[in-house]
């Protein structure tokens, strides 16, 4: 059975590079129109998106910080300018920003964290619902993490804190929006290699001694969590709503 999305407009927050943009990818590959966000860079964003035009995705680019309801608004706008639905939302935009050790506190960067990870998942979602709960369809995807779970490495609890609120956030709005035929769910990558949070924060060593303790036998790549956030997006997961789906290979099992 092949997944179709044609149709569909998706947005993908925080998609100029790894998950996102392999989301970005599968999901346009499946024939849905995607906006694309970054924050910053708006020539690599764009490079992304003609990138994806090339394989015949119908894209549009836009820079914004959604942790800003005004600046989040553009990515609604984009949607709406691709179709008359915005069918799905994937709250990938997060970070660990730097390791900072509980001892360490730093308000700033706590609000930092707090803001990029949990708060823009609010905005979005709070945005994109008067038109999910209008066509009484929608499927939104929050991006949590491992650390959700068992806390996280070294310097990471606001991290960890934050994404364990993507978790609770996931199953209080899926209560919330269940009566309008939208579901909500989560995602909770392990450890993925080859994106710029571990290529960043995860030395070699570490990156081996993970592996070595991974019961697949590797480490995961993007593909490995798009794929399961098409699964998330598509018809296949019609009766699923309030849900965290563990991708670590095995390496936490709950």
């Amino acid at each position: 059975m092949d997944i179709n999305l044609t149709g569909k407009t998706a947005i993908i927050t925080g998609s100029i590079q790894g998950i996102g943009f392999d989301m970005a990818k599968i999901f346009s590959e499946c024939g849905a129109s995607v906006v694309i966000n970054n924050n910053l860079d708006a020539n690599t964003l764009e490079i992304k998106a003609a990138e994806l035009r090339k394989s015949g995705a119908n894209v549009k680019a836009v820079v914004a910080d959604v942790t800003i309801k005004e600046e989040a608004q553009k990515l609604v706008d984009a949607a709406l300018s691709l179709g008359d639905t915005i069918d799905i939302l994937v709250n990938n935009t997060g970070g660990l920003i730097k390791r900072v050790p509980i001892a360490e506190f730093d308000e700033n960067h706590f609000w930092t964290v707090i803001n990029v990870n949990l708060k823009s998942a609010f905005i979005m979602s709070t945005l994109v619902l008067p038109y999910m709960k209008r066509q009484k369809s929608g499927k939104i995807i929050n991006l949590s993490s491992q650390a959700a779970h068992d806390g996280g490495g070294s310097g990471a609890a606001v991290y960890a804190a934050s994404k364990g609120g993507i978790w609770t956030f996931t199953k209080s709005l899926a209560k919330e929006v269940a009566a309008f035929g939208i579901c909500v769910n989560c995602i909770s990558p392990g450890f993925i290699a080859n994106t710029a949070f571990h290529n960043t924060f995860s030395s070699k060593d570490v990156h081996e001694k993970v592996m070595a303790t991974v019961p697949l036998g590797r480490l995961g790549s993007a593909r490995d969590i798009s794929r399961v956030a098409l699964f998330l997006a598509s018809e296949l997961s019609d009766y699923m709503t309030g849900q965290s789906l563990q991708v670590n290979g095995g390496l936490y099992m709950p």
